[in-house]
């Protein structure tokens, strides 16, 4: 076997438009004598064709990942967005076996995430999907918990993300808005317990301000100031005041968002057993929790999209 060298050039791009470019305008003869005198060719540094997004710019980061691993390693969201986009989603196993475990319980599935087409740590089309694989599955009821945005989206947008979920729920026939709180509250990682107390209890106790319209009640948020970032925590009530969809016994979770860090502490206050930041006495004994990704290697926890495992990399 013939040894070869693997030389990277660090931001250096083919583009024969001489324009903004200065590789072509500072003049490239050595290359150009090795391009004319052995074979050669280009490969895409952005979208799909090093594992991102279709159209998303690359970094060295992942240019450098794809290199080293001889083929496209694909991000997380591109992974689940793959799947979404070519139904396999359906077939995942830790989804199959999550459905499978609430169902012989008897319990609800409640999907919890934020609500947002940033593609930063979730993205809406994912939730989407979820629905609409709970109701193919014969899960007994649904209940959504979104997390507002406002960060990686416009500040006042999260009534529109609403109600495009309240559409797509009243589409499929299946599911129902829960709860609904802002990322300040159930995203944090900084060990700032008394925010994640207040999400938790939201959902799991129907603590919050209660609302019958969530759409409403952010709006009305809106009026008086507050940010999609920032709402308290609001719990939608039925009819006779009571909440319409608490996390309870034998219920299951699946947490949508794909980026770990603001996953985290939610998470460990679901399950963890010797769990001490916050009283949860109570706790919810849950046939399921499901993450979306792998949130800590440490966590004992079924993955949806564990991270994969490359071989015979370089």
């Amino acid at each position: 076997m013939k040894r070869a060298a693997l030389i990277i050039l660090d931001g250096w791009g083919y583009r024969t438009d001489p324009a903004n470019n200065a590789v072509v305008q500072g003049g490239t003869p050595n290359l150009d004598a090795l391009a004319a005198r052995y074979p050669s060719s280009t490969l895409g540094a952005s979208g799909l064709s090093v594992g991102l997004p279709d159209g998303q710019m690359g970094n060295s980061e992942v240019g450098h990942l794809n290199l080293g691993a001889g083929r496209i390693v694909y991000q997380e969201l591109t992974r689940i967005n793959l799947a979404v986009e070519s139904g396999d989603i359906f077939a995942n196993e830790a989804l199959l076996d999550c459905a499978a475990k609430v169902k012989e319980s008897g319990g609800a599935l409640h999907l919890i995430g934020l609500l947002s087409d940033g593609g930063v740590h979730s993205h809406q089309e994912h939730l989407f999907k979820l629905v609409e694989f709970a109701k193919r599955e014969g899960v007994k009821e649904l209940f959504v918990h979104p997390l507002l945005d406002g960060r990686d989206t416009p500040p006042t947008s999260g009534a529109g993300f609403l109600r495009r979920l309240e559409v797509v729920l009243a589409e499929k026939g299946f599911g129902r808005i829960a709860s609904v709180a802002g990322r300040f509250w159930g995203m944090d990682r900084d060990n700032r317990w008394e925010r994640v107390e207040r999400a938790f209890n939201a959902i799991t106790k129907g603590e919050g301000e209660r609302v019958t319209s969530p759409v409403k009640s952010v709006e009305e948020a809106y009026r008086t100031g507050e940010t999609d970032e920032f709402i308290p925590p609001r719990v939608v009530v039925g009819e006779d005041g009571l909440p319409i969809g608490r996390v309870e016994d034998g219920d299951g979770v699946i947490f949508f968002n794909f980026r770990a860090d603001r996953a985290r502490e939610i998470t460990r206050a679901f399950t963890e057993k010797k769990f001490d930041a916050f009283c949860v006495a109570g706790r919810p004994k849950l046939s399921s929790y499901l993450c979306m990704t792998e949130y800590d290697e440490t966590f004992d926890l079924p993955v949806a999209f564990p991270p994969e495992k490359l071989e015979k990399i370089l």
